[in-house]
């Protein structure tokens, strides 16, 4: 094959993604609004936030990686919440339906135009007397309040203390993870060696 041909060929082969990308459309995975983690974030209709709220962050602190947060336990939310309108705005109360109640420490004020995390310096949600023990990557929909935006509603994801998230303080009465035990045939064969 001649260098000319090569060249050809190379550049048809460089330019098939490219042309297949162009054919994707509008409505495209890579179109499309999305959270980098396992956190969710609030997309309405395809664009982030709904009514001067977005939220780019929301997600429960579960267990460590394979331990259980007990029945009638309790677990931070964690909320990052930009109030995009004019006007201040305030997260009055929040709701997680029949998974139990959340305590808001206190009105959480969202200024306008300015990033807001729930969960510093310390949890200002907590998810009380839950009604099943959770493990983690359980959705749990939350109804927030606000003042001035009225109820916005997202499914979070309960997140295991893991990965990017193991930093965060334990959430409370979360039963601790099995330790691992050596089986029977690897300790004779440990032993035998």
């Amino acid at each position: 094959m001649t260098s000319r041909r090569w060249a050809i060929a190379a550049a048809a082969l460089l330019a098939a993604p490219v042309l297949a990308g162009c054919s994707a459309g509008f409505d495209a995975n890579t179109n499309k609004p999305y959270a980098p983690n396992e956190a969710a974030a609030l997309i309405d209709n395809g664009a982030y936030g709904t009514r001067g709220i977005e939220i780019p962050q929301a997600f429960i602190l579960g267990p460590d990686s394979g331990a259980q947060l007990a029945w009638r336990g309790s677990a931070p939310i964690y909320l990052n919440i930009l109030n995009t309108k004019g006007a201040p705005d305030t997260l009055q109360a929040v709701s997680a339906g029949d998974m139990g109640a959340v305590k808001v420490a206190a009105p959480i004020q969202l200024p306008s135009n300015q990033l807001v995390n729930t969960g510093k310096p310390t949890p200002q949600l907590m998810l009380e007397g839950i009604s099943k023990g959770l493990r983690g990557g359980e959705t749990i929909r939350l109804d927030l309040q606000f003042a001035n935006a009225g109820v916005v509603s997202l499914n979070v994801p309960v997140v295991t203390r893991s990965r990017e998230f193991k930093d965060y303080p334990a959430a409370p009465n979360a039963t601790a993870a099995p330790t691992p035990s050596a089986s029977p045939s690897a300790a004779a064969t440990e032993a035998a060696h």
